[in-house]
């Protein structure tokens, strides 16, 4: 762990922040008067593109769990980028990541969502044949060609890198890398054996919303008591959440059980993660990995809770379980009753998104007001305005930024 990850000091000053929390009677009087944000964030279709070209085209995004691509000629193709992306573990057991192209004709390389490539990688509509590092090998009617080897190097590589044993990749070539980008969030996870754990379940579910509409709510504890009252109402104390805000759109909210004699009933008994604090244990920290990676987590695992933008009016959410290695083929049947409890939170938490979307385009919806509680969401909105460019964004929906002296 490093010196400023989660000490024991640092455990003891974000716990001495929650009972700060609970007692308060009023806002801190020197937080600023948040503007409201603008409708057209959530659904003109000129500023959704925008963002799609100039934000999450140029982030390093979650991609892909080590597991996926264990052996060398293993791949997956990922569909949440601006194009198809092919990761694979080449021979010397690196993993790359490229656009599913062919050089020639631009016909995907691997038409499966995963599977395990030959000892070449071979385009199915010319048969131009390429390693799997991603170097071109040879050419169909190699006679017809002028030294096309030397001149095609190979598949179009885009960046990749690994946190723990999750996989990142980026398609911009001039951001800064994944280490730098993920600062500070990473010190405080590292006191956990992250690389050690395994990818135990993954689910994905199509919701007709505007993508904003859920990572908002993953952002907030507002909604705790209507939606959640037999769920997560009654496990976490909402007024006593905290809300950490770190540079790079990175964020978290730290909510304690109501009471720490309660233990998760499908978590009973199950393998924990050496080097768990009392922050995992009792307070239910829930990361935000920008732009759109939600991770709270427990001792025995975390899940990653993913939304992804399909269209203004449309969003992909996923669901991945990691948890300590059972050290056998077969999971826990525990598993079945966590992964069951949590699917009931994230249904609840879904369940107002789409009728949302069709009031959000009313006349009546013209911009949202944020509390002092909901002041992640802000953060999250400054920093794609940051990452976009000011200039770049119609002055009607620009987001100032005024939580500076509340970044940590």
């Amino acid at each position: 762990m490093t010196a400023d990850g989660l000490t024991p000091e640092r455990v003891a000053q974000w716990i001495e922040r929650v009972e700060v929390e609970r007692k308060r009677a009023a806002r801190p009087e020197d937080f600023p008067d948040l503007p409201d944000i603008p409708a057209g964030r959530y659904n003109d279709a000129a500023h959704f593109a925008l963002e799609r070209e100039r934000f999450w085209s140029q982030m390093w995004l979650y991609a892909a769990h080590v597991d996926q691509v264990s052996e060398p000629g293993r791949f997956i193709v990922w569909e949440n980028g601006s194009a198809p992306i092919l990761i694979i573990r080449g021979d010397d057991h690196k993993i790359r990541a490229f656009y599913n192209t062919c050089q020639h004709r631009g016909a995907p390389v691997a038409r499966e969502a995963s599977g395990m490539a030959g000892n070449r990688l071979v385009c199915g509509y010319h048969g131009w044949s390429y390693d799997r590092q991603g170097k071109l090998l040879a050419v169909t009617e190699s006679r017809d060609w002028q030294d096309i080897t030397r001149r095609c190097i190979g598949l179009d590589e885009i960046r990749c890198e690994v946190f723990g044993g999750w996989i990142f990749v980026n398609e911009s070539g001039s951001s800064e890398s994944l280490e730098e980008f993920l600062q500070p969030i990473t010190r405080f996870l590292t006191h956990l054996p992250l690389s050690e754990l395994r990818l135990m379940h993954r689910s994905v579910v199509e919701v007709e919303c505007n993508v904003k509409l859920l990572i908002d709510n993953f952002l907030e504890v507002y909604h705790f008591k209507l939606l959640h009252p037999r769920t997560t109402d009654k496990i976490f104390d909402s007024t006593g959440s905290n809300m950490h805000l770190w540079r790079n759109g990175h964020s978290m909210m730290l909510s304690p059980n109501r009471s720490r004699q309660w233990v998760d009933p499908g978590t009973r008994g199950m393998l924990e993660m050496v080097g768990s604090t009392d922050i995992e244990k009792y307070y239910n920290p829930s990361y935000c990995l920008f732009p759109n990676l939600i991770i709270p987590i427990a001792p025995t695992g975390m899940p990653f809770v993913s939304m992804w933008p399909k269209t203004v009016r449309s969003s992909t959410l996923e669901v991945l379980w990691f948890a300590p290695d059972p050290g056998t083929e077969n999971r826990d049947p525990l598993w079945d009753t966590r992964i069951a409890n949590f699917d009931r939170i994230v249904e609840e938490d879904i369940q107002f998104a789409e009728p949302m979307q069709k009031s959000i385009e009313s006349p009546g919806f013209q911009s949202v007001p944020l509390s002092y509680q909901e002041r992640r969401i802000y953060h999250w909105n400054v920093e794609v305005d940051r990452r976009i460019g000011e200039e770049n964004i119609d002055p009607a929906l620009r987001i100032a930024p005024t939580l500076g002296a509340f970044i940590e």
